[in-house]
């Protein structure tokens, strides 16, 4: 029979392996079988907003920075479309001439009736000016969407650009609008519909993406007939939170756009794809999902091979790595102070905790878009690294038999808490209180968060990665054991309970198709347990 020693190495083996596969099986390459037929695209949505920039402040990119972003993306690209004409220092229209790129030439159209004047002077002037570049020019962009003007002003608008060019006049829109106001098709040339399947009121996959495409030109075709269709926008999201069966990934974005352009191909489609890099600034508006549309990352690399296998995360290994060496590390120090203890429970549970703290920040920090998020990115993963040492260390009390402090309920601390604001806290007992006071106050965050989800979750990300430590506490906590069973009150009839309703309320509302909603409803259930064990009829008596 092996002894407890002897378990150690098979542990620690076991534990690499487990942290190798869990790392390599998601981000093994992908879709090498799915084929691209072309080298470059017919349109890509060209803003060439950097990281800090910002049409929301006001802060545009230099002249030289927009030359260097056609610059790089004119081997692959026919044409670009811009969404305004008033911009920085610059004109697209002129740097692309430069480039011997092709442009959708668009005015921004809002509530300001004044800028709306000021952007199509701006458009007539350079379609004017640039004839050979400017092939078409797009008045307005899913004005009618955003409720930004009526009708009548904005077919006022285009006849206004189509007496003063020659180019083809366009207004882009999500298709529905264009059949909800058709009369808007007498004065365009161009009916320029847009097709995103993520963000339909009925959410598609990619795998059911093209069909709707071609039902949809379809549709609008017969709708219009004798009027040419161009689809302005199409893509996919490579991150963020799932829609039911829709789902942002970078393998799902490689197989959305290489299957497109087939059939774009089969049906001859004019259409412009979105987008060329992607837009921090989106988040703002649409969170995470809205910054990773492009084919380019922020910082102008390319997210994928256009033809070939694709991995999810191309990185995989360091993270791999880190979660090895800080397992490690972990293990190394928990043995060093408790010898006695059993190596293997420590070995399993350090290497549980080094993959959850990988995790934490593969997840979060690349998802820090501006000094807020990397502030609250900053503050959670040290929270989360503090707490991982401290269950780390109770782990080791318990399984050496040395001395456990006693539990603490919620009240005591929101208690606590409380008193680190108002500078009375004394940070000689934090023996005492600090594990249980941290993931006491993790569990009420996600009750916050939970609540979010879901009465406002249309932009919001599932929090997996933010309590990543926090989730193995307490599968650990119920293996070794340690979940108190009685002493609790309000407190954690509060946030367990508001967690525990919202999740599965939650779950009801994104569906049984949404495999990552119901992930994280399971992991905030089982968050809302440790403090509900405590309080009614879940809890021990005496």
């Amino acid at each position: 029979m092996p002894t407890p020693r002897s378990l150690t190495a098979p542990a620690l083996l076991l534990a690499a392996l487990v942290t190798i596969l869990v790392w390599w099986f998601p981000n093994r390459e992908q879709a090498a079988d799915v084929p691209m037929l072309a080298d470059r695209f017919n349109s890509v949505s060209f803003a060439p907003f950097r990281e800090g920039q910002s049409p929301l402040r006001d802060i545009f990119p230099t002249a030289e920075q927009v030359e260097e972003d056609i610059a790089l993306i004119a081997p692959r690209v026919r044409a670009i479309r811009s969404y305004a004409s008033i911009e920085g220092q610059y004109e697209t229209a002129a740097i692309a001439q430069r480039h011997g790129v092709k442009m959708w030439k668009g005015a921004w159209l809002g509530r300001d009736l004044r800028q709306n004047d000021r952007e199509i002077a701006a458009l007539i002037h350079a379609a004017n000016t640039y004839p050979d570049t400017v092939e078409r020019v797009v008045v307005g962009n899913e004005v009618l969407l955003r409720r930004d003007l009526p009708v009548a002003e904005l077919a006022r608008q285009i006849d206004r650009v189509k007496a003063a060019v020659r180019q083809p006049v366009t207004y882009a829109d999500v298709w529905e609008f264009w059949a909800q106001f058709p009369e808007l098709a007498d004065h365009v040339d161009i009916i320029t519909i847009h097709i995103l399947p993520y963000w339909e009121d009925e959410p598609l996959g990619v795998d059911r993406s093209m069909e709707h495409a071609r039902e949809v030109v379809r549709k609008i075709k017969a709708m219009f007939p004798g009027k040419p269709i161009a689809i302005g926008e199409i893509g996919w999201p490579s991150a963020g939170r799932w829609r039911e069966g829709a789902i942002p990934s970078r393998v799902e974005q490689a197989v959305f756009m290489r299957r497109f352009i087939q059939l774009s191909r089969e049906e001859g489609f004019d259409y412009n794809f979105i987008e060329a890099f992607d837009q921090v600034w989106k988040y703002r508006n649409e969170g995470t999902v809205g910054a990773e549309w492009g084919l380019w990352t922020a910082d102008r690399k390319p997210k994928f091979e256009l033809s070939g296998p694709v991995r999810e995360n191309p990185w995989w290994y360091w993270y791999a790595g880190a979660a090895l060496l800080s397992a490690g590390v972990m293990f190394a120090l928990a043995m060093r102070a408790w010898p006695d203890a059993a190596a293997w429970k420590l070995a399993l549970l350090s290497a549980a905790l080094g993959n959850a703290l990988a995790y934490a920040f593969c997840g979060g920090w690349p998802y820090a878009f501006d000094e807020h998020l990397k502030l609250a990115f900053a503050v959670n993963f040290a929270g989360q690294a503090l707490l991982a040492a401290l269950l780390l260390r109770r782990a080791g009390q318990r399984l050496s038999g040395d001395f456990v402090e006693p539990a603490r309920n919620g009240a005591q601390a929101s208690a606590n808490i409380r008193s680190i604001f108002r500078g009375r806290f004394r940070w000689r007992d934090w023996r005492g209180f600090a594990f249980e006071d941290l993931f006491f106050l993790f569990v009420f965050t996600a009750a916050l968060l939970q609540m979010m989800l879901l009465f406002d979750p249309r932009y919001r990300d599932f929090p997996f990665p933010t309590f990543a430590v926090p989730l193995v506490a307490v599968v650990a906590r119920a293996l070794l054991g340690d979940l108190p069973r009685r002493g609790g009150g309000w407190a954690e009839w509060l946030a367990g309970g508001v967690l525990l309703l919202c999740a599965v309320a939650s779950a009801v509302n994104e569906g049984a198709h949404n495999i990552q909603a119901l992930g994280w409803s399971a992991c905030a259930i089982g968050l809302s347990l440790a403090p509900l064990l405590r309080v009614g009829p879940f809890a021990r008596v005496r």
